[in-house]
């Protein structure tokens, strides 16, 4: 059977805002699939304050990265370091982004690190930088790309980390890491700011209305030999996970076509920057642009062919549905279009 999965992350809205926003909403193919599939999987409700997204849970599920001994960001380092073009031998490996957090009334809040458009010369001078506080505590630094570097740490296996998007627009005292080394993290971290503080860049940055470049975010601790079976793709965000489970990939601009394990995997992320800013305006406009540009043509090939089924997977901050849409089940015509599982 020819079936393609298709995951959207932050299809959900908040509860709260869910029923308004629909009402808003037109995004008739989404609605066409919801309302005459039916449910692949019951609705999984999610701790919302784990220390990943249920969509990262997920993928990393799909995936084959081995679950973390305790709640803790998915054990994708070592995996991302092979993508980027780095082999580790030996050790236990970190996840390390250059990140901004700011002031806000009462406690620190981190930006989402697909927000900062860090280049790669200013990404270059910052690791430069803060490289002779990692040696000179025993610590190797790896770059990566602009926005993803790694660091080793083996005396910080076990170390509880969030992922960046869990973090994001929220208070970081919640989401630091916990275990293992989070004193000695907290003393490098802090480090690492003093000494960036100083940095010129940072100025440029502003004078040019950017964000500083003031902190760095770990996450993702892995062995070298915590290897997922092939998948992912891109710069970080979710095609930085698509990149980190190795995957074969079509670049298609909002989006990550995924070969792997006999099942195809597309990957709709243009929600994603607007549910992390809270900017549900622009979340309305890039759901029914999604709808438009993807799910309306993917409705017609299952219409008429190649495609037999499709399993919508679409996820918020705390829930993740599966939906099941096959060819058969499109004739139903007595169950009518509907959004309203996107607010269930």
């Amino acid at each position: 059977m020819n079936q393609l999965d298709i995951l959207i992350p932050f299809a959900l809205p908040p509860a709260e805002l869910a029923r308004d926003l629909l009402r808003q909403c037109q995004a008739p193919a989404l609605a066409m699939l919801l309302g005459r599939g039916k449910a692949a999987a019951p609705r999984q409700s999610h701790d919302p304050f784990s220390r990943a997204l249920p969509h990262e849970h997920w993928l990393a599920q799909r995936f084959g990265l081995p679950a973390p001994a305790q709640d803790s960001s998915p054990a994708a380092a070592a995996a991302l370091m092979r993508q980027l073009g780095h082999a580790p031998q030996a050790g236990h490996w970190f996840v390390l982004h250059p990140a901004h957090i700011h002031v806000a009334r009462d406690h620190l809040v981190l930006t989402d690190i697909g927000q900062l458009q860090l280049e790669e010369e200013e990404s270059r001078r910052l690791f430069a930088a803060a490289l002779p506080l990692f040696t000179e505590i025993g610590h190797e630094l790896v770059y990566g790309d602009a926005r993803t570097w790694f660091i080793r740490a083996d005396a910080w296996a076990g170390l509880r980390t969030s992922t960046p998007s869990a973090a994001s627009g929220r208070n970081v005292d919640i989401w630091m890491p916990e275990g293992p080394g989070e004193l000695a993290w907290r003393k490098l971290q802090n480090e690492v700011q003093m000494q960036w503080f100083a940095e010129s860049l940072n100025e440029q940055r502003e004078m040019r209305g950017q964000k500083a470049i003031n902190s760095i975010w770990i996450w993702g601790g892995a062995a070298t030999g915590a290897v997922a079976q092939p998948a992912y793709a891109d710069s970080f965000g979710l095609r930085g996970w698509m990149r980190a489970f190795g995957a074969e990939t079509g670049d298609t601009g909002a989006a990550q076509v995924v070969q792997g394990s006999g099942q195809r995997l597309l990957v709709l992320d243009a929600l994603a920057e607007a549910a992390l800013a809270e900017e549900w305006g622009l979340w309305l406009q890039h759901l029914q642009h999604l709808d438009r540009d993807w799910l309306a043509p993917l409705l017609v090939s299952l219409r008429a062919g190649p495609l037999d089924a499709i399993e919508l997977i679409l996820t918020g901050p705390d829930r993740l549905s599966r939906t099941a849409v096959t060819r058969g089940s499109l004739r139903r015509f007595w169950r009518p279009a509907s959004l309203a599982g996107l607010a269930a």
